[in-house]
């Protein structure tokens, strides 16, 4: 079969596109740019999910597309699908465990192509911890708030290894898999983990909201995001997010633990990305 990936060089959309090329299926790989993707073996080509015109060619002979939409709206986004089911006939979309309301739009609008679908609803992302990276390397700390807000981070491999069998297998269609990592760790205890696989102490400082809200302004942030993030993270400091199992019963294997993320992460908090 012949799988197209959006979003291949993002952080699942690049594992997808490299998870595939070890199941025998024919991978295409849509960018704005080819010349940012040289990833041996996969084919790159030319296209814009924010122009329906450019997409025609690249779904040509496609069995299933691999979707991550990279805009805040679903706005066009009927358009890229109309496109999409005059060729293929699954798509694998990438949600959210948060379903927000651009999300919820989507979900609707792949529900209605006819298309069989597969929803991947992630929450918290492992590579989320990146954030951190600069203060750790700096001064061996991380300064935030809602330190004790607690969540099961999930490596980017899983929800690939789970993209990946639901692009390729049967028995996935209509599915919304909810995934976590395996393991509930509060960030202070992250923090900790990271410290422990680069070797050198790493501390959680504690801030306010208040403050933790003025920095992501002065770095650009729009108003709702910020707001959004730090509700969600006082949320998880009362209710803990949830830990499924998901990604064992779709894949056969365990999800990856936060450790093994910063495992294959390490250089990043030891110099510069």
């Amino acid at each position: 079969m012949k799988v197209l990936v959006t979003g291949a060089t993002g952080t699942v959309g690049r594992q997808v596109a490299a998870h595939l090329g070890g199941t025998g299926a024919e991978v295409r790989a849509l960018a704005r740019d080819p010349r940012a993707l040289e990833q041996q073996g996969i084919e790159v080509v030319r296209g814009d999910l924010a122009d329906p015109h450019t997409l025609h060619a690249p779904l040509a002979g496609v069995d299933a597309v691999f979707l991550v939409w990279p805009f805040a709206t679903a706005e066009g986004m009927a358009e890229i699908l109309d496109v999409i089911a005059e060729h293929a006939r699954r798509v694998v979309y990438l949600s959210s465990a948060a379903v927000r309301d651009n999300e919820q739009r989507a979900e609707r609008l792949i529900e209605r192509t006819g298309l069989a679908w597969t929803f991947l609803r992630p929450h918290v992302f492992a590579a989320n911890a990146l954030r951190w990276a600069t203060q750790i390397r700096a001064e061996g700390a991380v300064r935030g708030p809602y330190g004790a807000a607690t969540m099961a981070p999930i490596h980017e491999h899983d929800i690939a290894a789970v993209a990946v069998r639901a692009l390729t297998g049967d028995g996935h269609d209509g599915a919304s898999y909810e995934l976590t990592g395996p393991e509930s760790l509060a960030q202070t205890e992250q923090v900790r983990v990271i410290g422990e696989v680069i070797g050198r102490p790493v501390r959680w400082i504690e801030t306010s909201p208040a403050t933790a809200r003025r920095e992501m302004l002065d770095r650009g942030w729009p108003d709702a995001a910020v707001d959004g993030v730090l509700q969600a993270q006082a949320a998880l400091v009362t209710e803990p997010g949830p830990v499924t199992s998901t990604v064992e019963k779709v894949t056969g294997a365990a999800a990856r633990t936060f450790r093994e993320w910063v495992h294959d992460h390490s250089s990043a908090f030891l110099q510069g990305r």
